[in-house]
């Protein structure tokens, strides 16, 4: 339990002894108290204040006395400022804290499930390569959904393959006309990006065209539509979608080629799923869903036989859910999506790591499903992140401007491996050792820097930034974390030693840090956050390393201080790795 959790129903107490007043414990706000007071922990007071008729002094001065009085062994000391009780936690407690717990930074964690989680994320499309857009939805995805099972939370994790469209047809077209048969194996490249390459490809030649009709006169949108390559691409989705098995048969070689190379890069950055859906497989699934709604009102169909939603006293509008030739769009397809992974997984909540682009998209889900009464329409979140832009701008893949993740991994591995010879620490590592450490380091500052940014915001990714081994990056932390082992492989902390006497600021400080690490975890579920934990991580080993330096672990004032500093060290070490943990990153040993 933590400290704020042991606070609360003392708090409680405090006020049905002296007022006679039942509060539930839940509603009581504890927060860190600020730096510029006095104090560990402050209550808040103000929802007592009109209920109780007391002025806020008075109030805080009775309730601090109180705990004082009758919680000596929890509270040492108090101060009222305006509506805020400011507690002074006893000594007594931080470090019989880390007497009991400083082999383990979750003492006392729920085992219960509380609910079912079905996170769905990545959702690539199969005609290119992961770049680093699909990076940052990975780990976010990843990491929630580890961060709540972490909290008790049954969760499954899955992905939908965008496997079928016009998009896929464009790269089945270019390969078509210009490969002369080329294959991963012939040539060397890795699936995903050889396909990738006929993507970008059939934006070439399909410029080149367009270039040509408009010079005949054409305007850009004819010139759009009727560029030979983009007929092409067209009259290959129909032959699809009609079970043509010549088309059937490229489209399958070609996303196979694309599933082995998605799967080498998944294992490399870690990512794993418990289930993936295939567009081609759920594409007409939400056409059941249209008649129903037509049937309930819900829906209402147009002159030209198209169907539609009327949403406008939502204060959005209406929404096309079924063409006039009959066929789905996404958002029906998404309908009857949400009702196959419900049958699946019946799931309190259903989490999509979708970027904030299709913010009215999910918002329009969301509302249909209510409409059409399903149980499961309350538990849709969108976790809407913000896209990740370079220095130079954004990304485009048909243009070739995507920076593609394999790419990216391999030249942070490069950096990481100058880095470190400029250390100069690792002179009696292994070749396999290194190899390991350099992947460790390059993967770790990748995933923190997409990481440590609250999730609804946009960001900007500068690779020499992201690698540094100063400052607010993953490389920063794992140092730490390898020094804090350093310390610890020749001492460990005795069983059991005297009292080590008052505790010095930067002790202390660090103590209370590390005491929030459950509270830290469970803020990151609650808000679906990961970058809380990657702050969390930072805060610690920046405060660690001021500790270090101040004060001397080998060296102590005595036996029970060199004790209580190796404790410290221990339980440091242990909450780093189990925060980094959480956000998908390894912390080293030795570095």
């Amino acid at each position: 339990m933590s400290i704020v959790d042991t606070l609360r129903p003392v708090v409680a107490a405090a006020l049905k002894e002296l007022y006679q007043k039942e509060i539930e414990v839940s509603s009581i706000a504890i927060n860190s108290t600020k730096p510029e007071f006095e104090g560990d922990y402050t209550v808040v007071l103000f929802s007592f204040i009109k209920e109780l008729k007391k002025k806020p002094e008075e109030l805080g001065t009775e309730i601090g006395q109180y705990l004082v009085d009758h919680r000596a062994d929890l509270v040492h000391s108090f101060n009222v400022i305006k509506g805020f009780l400011n507690l002074s936690i006893a000594e007594s407690f931080w470090t019989g804290f880390l007497d009991q717990h400083y082999k383990d930074p979750s003492p006392g964690r729920e085992a219960q499930q509380t609910s079912k989680v079905m996170v769905e994320y990545s959702s690539p499309n199969t005609n290119k390569p992961l770049h680093l857009g699909h990076l940052r939805n990975n780990f976010l995805g990843w990491s929630i959904a580890e961060i709540l099972a972490y909290t008790g939370s049954t969760v499954q994790k899955c992905c939908i393959s965008n496997d079928r469209g016009i998009h896929i047809s464009k790269s089945m077209v270019a390969w078509q006309l210009y490969s002369n048969g080329a294959t991963p194996e012939s040539t060397g490249i890795k699936g995903d990006h050889l396909v990738g390459d006929y993507y970008v490809l059939f934006g070439v030649k399909h410029k080149e065209q367009m270039a040509a009709l408009l010079q005949q006169g054409m305007s850009k949108e004819e010139a759009e539509k009727n560029a030979p390559i983009m007929k092409a691409a067209q009259e290959m989705l129909v032959n699809w979608e009609k079970g043509d098995p010549e088309v059937i048969a490229l489209w399958k070689k070609m996303n196979a080629w694309v599933y082995e190379g998605f799967d080498q890069t998944y294992k490399r950055i870690g990512t794993d799923f418990d289930k993936i859906y295939y567009e081609s497989d759920t594409y007409i699934l939400g056409k059941q869903f249209v008649e129903e709604g037509l049937k309930d009102g819900v829906f209402f169909k147009k002159e030209d036989g198209s169907v539609w939603i009327d949403l406008t006293a939502e204060g959005l509008d209406e929404k096309l859910v079924l063409r006039k030739d009959g066929t789905a769009v996404y958002i029906t397809q998404d309908l009857g999506l949400a009702d196959e992974k419900y049958k699946d997984f019946p799931y309190d909540q259903s989490i999509y790591v979708i970027a904030d682009e299709q913010n009215y998209h999910m918002k329009v889900l969301q509302l249909i499903l209510q409409k059409l009464n399903k149980p499961y329409a309350g538990g849709i979140y969108h976790m809407s992140y913000g896209m990740v832009e370079l220095p130079s701008g954004r990304m485009k893949t048909r243009e070739g401007t995507v920076v593609d993740a394999d790419d990216l991994l391999d030249e942070l591995v490069k950096v990481a491996a100058a880095k470190t010879e400029e250390l100069g620490k690792v002179k009696d590592f292994s070749e396999t050792e290194l190899k390991e450490l350099h992947d460790t380091i390059a993967l770790g500052a990748l995933k923190f820097f997409l990481l440590r940014v609250d999730p609804k915001k946009r960001m900007v990714f500068n690779p020499e930034e992201s690698i540094d081994f100063q400052g607010f990056t993953g490389p920063f932390i794992q140092y730490t974390h390898a020094r804090i082992r350093s310390i610890l492989r020749n001492e460990a902390p005795a069983a059991d030693t005297g009292a080590p006497g008052p505790l010095l600021p930067l002790e202390k400080e660090l103590i209370i840090l590390l005491e929030q690490f459950q509270t830290q975890v469970q803020q990151a579920a609650g808000e679906h956050n990961p970058s809380l934990l990657a702050i969390y991580a930072f805060t610690i080993s920046k405060l660690f390393n001021s500790f270090y330096t101040a004060h001397s672990v080998r060296n102590a004032e005595s036996p029970e201080k060199k004790d209580l500093r190796l404790k410290i060290c221990t339980l440091a070490a242990a909450t780093i790795a189990a925060s980094m943990n959480l956000l998908g990153i390894r912390v080293p040993e030795r570095m």
